[in-house]
């Protein structure tokens, strides 16, 4: 086991037993190793640091939210691996992005079976959504739950698409910054 694994997995059990400190320092460093992972990726299809900060937020909110769900008598970065990688995949289906625009030795995770990990939310998500301004939550909600294009939220919650963008990106870390302060208490 390395070293960072053995790091990674003592702040997860921390944080499983309730220590906000060892959840703060877990998802801090989550963040840098995450981020290398979904911007080396999404430059292989020609997509920006914008999109990997999205991905980024969602996975460390998932990350929070299905963190009961690790267990710790197993290794805690596949754990983490196998949520990155579908927040990967959701992200390119939800993009169409084509078999043909990703590298051949990941087209497989593409077009893999939809096995997501059970999502059991200790959080209400539709409640953290409605203390966002409601055009925030509303572009979440269109593009991350509903499963709506940039294009089609526009139209849904009535504003631009550049405004649905910058909308999800504020909305993901403001929602990631509320459950941080949740877990303080």
């Amino acid at each position: 086991m390395t070293t960072t694994e053995k790091e990674l997995k003592a702040l997860m059990v921390a944080s499983q037993e309730g220590d906000a400190a060892s959840h703060r320092a877990l998802l801090e460093r989550l963040s840098r190793h995450l981020r290398a992972y979904y911007k080396r990726r999404l430059g292989h299809i020609g997509r920006g640091a914008a999109e990997a900060e999205d991905l980024l937020q969602e996975a460390l909110l998932a990350i929070h939210i299905q963190r009961h769900t690790y267990d710790p008598t197993e290794p805690f970065t596949p754990w983490v691996h196998a949520i990155a990688r579908y927040k990967l995949i959701d992200f390119l289906r939800r993009n169409r992005t084509s078999v043909a625009d990703v590298p051949i030795d990941e087209a497989n995770e593409v077009t893999a079976n939809d096995d997501h990990l059970s999502v059991e939310s200790s959080f209400d998500l539709r409640r953290l959504l409605k203390r966002l301004p409601e055009k925030m939550g509303c572009a979440i909600e269109a593009v991350k739950i509903e499963g709506l294009s940039i294009a089609e939220a526009a139209r849904h919650c009535r504003i631009s698409e550049s405004s649905v963008k910058v909308n999800i990106h504020r909305g993901l870390k403001a929602l990631a910054t509320m459950i941080a302060q949740r877990t303080q208490t």
